[in-house]
């Protein structure tokens, strides 16, 4: 089993910052799950918008996500072998991180209904009994999960009438619901409804796409790379054949999901097919980023640019939220009803820029992140370590 030497690797701190990055931005343009296009923009602009929007769907919609996933992964594995090397089991340890994770989570949810943080908490427990499985068990297991066997249940209940009408996903409902207080609730009426509504919504939606099955998948992966120890430098070989791999597989996938008219299938059938070939998709490119990134990072000195954020990846999440809706919901600023695309995109900018200075102004002074330092330092309450965590 290869290991990396170091606790922390600078790639996979770029990497994560990259994911932040970029999860502000479609956030912004969505107006943070609100989504509402301003009348009266000329048609120049309107087009614009829309080549903004399709752009960074293309690039990073179901893609940066997977990332912090493979990354959670990742993580895991560094402060698991860390411990094991000292003879420490860190699972219970573990195990409580993720209750403190999903604490961050549920406050996270109060701004941001569509908070990733408290899903990984749960799905974080996936983690625990395959650690010490062997690596093929663990891929195996992994494989099986991205497969999305309950889409295939679907699929097959479906072929006796393929051609059944089916209603709506249910958790439009929900959204449909939360639109109402993101436009006119006080800020306490949005954290409820967030909380409530929005929480059911985003569960309810987590599963009819298959994420609840695609995420602890690219949990195991990324413990699988950390084994492997493929982040460090040296590795290109390795990220050029992934990558190859990863854009021979997305295209035929990538064909398939924008057109699923052309199948020629009924909407029973269609339905869970799309939810395979999507996240399938999803994957595969989320694969050919991150090897892209990997053989641009040592030869590209900035990328490192990315690093600070991706230390305060907790922080830089959880602030984007609060900040976020507070401009474009109706409690605050309201911006939705005036910003498209294109405006969003410049907030979303300018935020990344400005939460990117304040991480380099708080490391020089601090080894970690605020709500890093917290987590950390509750993580190990009661324990004989209180040391700043280096990764």
């Amino acid at each position: 089993m290869t290991t990396t030497n170091n606790s922390r690797l600078d790639v996979i701190d770029a990497l994560r910052g990259f994911a932040i990055v970029s999860i502000m931005l479609l956030h912004n343009i969505e107006h943070f799950d609100f989504y509402f296009a301003p009348g009266g923009l000329p048609d120049w602009l309107k087009a614009v918008d829309k080549v903004i929007w399709d752009s960074l769907f293309f690039l990073f919609g179901g893609k940066s996500y997977a990332i912090f996933a493979l990354l959670f992964g990742m993580t895991f594995y560094i402060q698991y072998h860390n411990r094991e090397v000292r003879g420490e089991d860190f699972r219970a340890r573990f195990a409580w991180r993720l209750v403190l994770l999903l604490g961050f989570g549920l406050l996270n949810s109060m701004f941001y209904h569509g908070d990733i943080l408290s899903i990984y908490a749960v799905l974080g427990f996936a983690l625990i009994p395959v650690v010490r499985l062997s690596s093929r068990w663990v891929l195996t297991i992994a494989i099986v999960l991205l497969l999305q066997p309950y889409a295939w249940i679907e699929f097959i209940q479906a072929l006796p009438n393929p051609d059944q009408k089916l209603g709506d996903p249910a958790s439009w409902a929900y959204f449909g619901i939360a639109n109402d207080y993101f436009a006119n609730g006080s800020a306490t009426q949005v954290w409820w409804g967030n909380l409530t509504n929005g929480k059911i919504g985003v569960i309810r939606w987590s599963w009819e796409n298959g994420r609840i099955f695609q995420i602890p998948a690219l949990f195991m992966l990324g413990m699988l790379a950390g084994r492997k120890g493929v982040f460090k430098e040296g590795n290109q070989a390795f990220w050029r054949k992934t990558l190859l791999i990863a854009l021979l597989a997305f295209i035929p996938f990538y064909l398939l999901k924008t057109w699923p008219e052309a199948w020629g299938i009924g909407q029973a059938v269609s339905r869970p097919l799309l939810t395979i070939v999507t996240s399938w998709s999803n994957v595969a490119f989320m694969v050919v980023l991150v090897s892209t990134f990997y053989l641009l990072f040592y030869s590209q000195a900035w990328l490192a640019i990315f690093s600070p954020l991706g230390r305060m990846s907790l922080t830089s999440y959880m602030v984007q939220s609060i900040v976020g809706t507070s401009i474009y919901y109706g409690f605050g600023l309201g911006m939705y009803k005036y910003t498209g695309a294109s405006f969003a995109l410049a907030i979303g900018i300018v935020l990344a820029l400005v939460q990117r200075q304040f991480s380099v102004w708080w490391l020089a002074r601090h080894p970690q992140g605020p709500l890093e330092t917290v987590w950390h330092r509750l993580t190990w309450i009661g324990g004989a370590s209180l040391i700043h965590a280096k990764n």
